[in-house]
């Protein structure tokens, strides 16, 4: 798997990281929390997303400035090669998820 580097929140150096896979999917890299599956992630790193679209995943707000995230363990070999993940970090795989807002106008015909 092929990764695209979208932006990067952090105070000290590469990560939190969010990426684009060439498999269509979102790949986060963030602070590990006591659940594999789960990160936690600073608020800022959504605004790397790609414009309308969204994480395809339910998202817990800490009330700290972070959220916590589930998704895939990272198991790729290519794309555990492209990052430079610390101790105390992991990433996650997530599908793209199609912004829906309300206020939305509807698409022409």
């Amino acid at each position: 798997m092929r990764l695209q580097h979208l932006g990067t929140d952090t105070k000290q150096g590469g990560s939190p990281a969010l990426y684009l896979s060439d498999r269509g999917t979102y790949v986060i890299q963030g602070w590990r929390t006591d659940q594999s599956e789960r990160i936690e992630i600073p608020h800022a790193l959504l605004g790397y997303l790609r414009e309308d679209t969204c994480l395809g995943a339910l998202l817990h707000d800490t009330g700290h400035g972070t959220f916590l995230l589930m998704g895939a363990p990272l198991t790729d070999q290519e794309a555990l090669n492209q990052l430079e993940i610390p101790g105390h970090e992991t990433a996650v795989e997530v599908p793209v998820g199609e912004e829906q807002r309300p206020d939305a106008l509807p698409a022409r015909r």
